[in-house]
């Protein structure tokens, strides 16, 4: 009897796509600007994941503005149970290690009385921050090497290290910071790249 279990362990292909929620954010929103990509490859069930992109915002607060500008990725793996489809779509549950690094200023004015009005400027010029995600979602293919996919996200664990006099209200790729979860989605538009013969 031939052993083929090291065989189900070799990839089968690579996906290849981008986040259509975040380019429609960036086309239809004025307070945001950005774009992300992703990728995974399967061994067996499990898939390994990555994903890149970045993300500036425009905040109006109260007297002032908020803007930061960065980049991030997320790296992670994902379980697929439903392996045996030959098809090899996917109802997964996984989970996400996130970093980014970027920029952030506030710009605001204060009012004392008998002077006039002044404007303050406060910025930190590198942060870096990390997080951990549970993911779970779906991936389909629509036909031949076309598939669509939804990611949902639940962002925990922020820790950030390079704030000075200013707090980070927004990290790229994690969202605001003054929740201690946060959701989000994604809803991506895939390529997947035979490497090798489908059985």
């Amino acid at each position: 009897m031939v052993d083929t279990t090291a065989a189900r362990f070799i990839p089968t292909g690579v996906r290849l796509g981008a986040d259509l929620l975040t380019i429609g954010m960036s086309s239809f929103r004025e307070d945001f600007d950005g774009w992300e990509v992703a990728a995974d490859v399967d061994f067996y069930r499990y898939y390994l994941v990555a994903e890149f992109g970045t993300w500036s915002t425009n905040d109006l607060i109260n007297n002032g503005q908020y803007t930061n500008d960065g980049t991030y990725y997320r790296v992670g793996v994902d379980v697929n149970f439903l392996y045996k489809d030959p098809d090899k779509n996917m109802f997964f549950i996984g989970a996400r290690f996130g970093h980014s690094t970027f920029s952030d200023q506030l710009t605001y004015s204060y009012d004392v009385k008998q002077f006039p009005r002044s404007n303050y400027d406060v910025s930190n010029p590198g942060v870096t921050g990390t997080w951990v995600e549970m993911t779970s979602g779906l991936k389909v293919k629509i036909w031949s090497v076309f598939w669509l996919g939804a990611t949902g996200r639940l962002k925990f664990g922020l820790d950030l290290d390079g704030n000075g006099n200013l707090t980070s209200y927004d990290v790229p790729g994690y969202g605001k910071t003054f929740k201690s979860n946060w959701w989000g989605f994604n809803y991506y538009a895939l390529v997947r790249i035979p490497l090798r013969p489908k059985k």
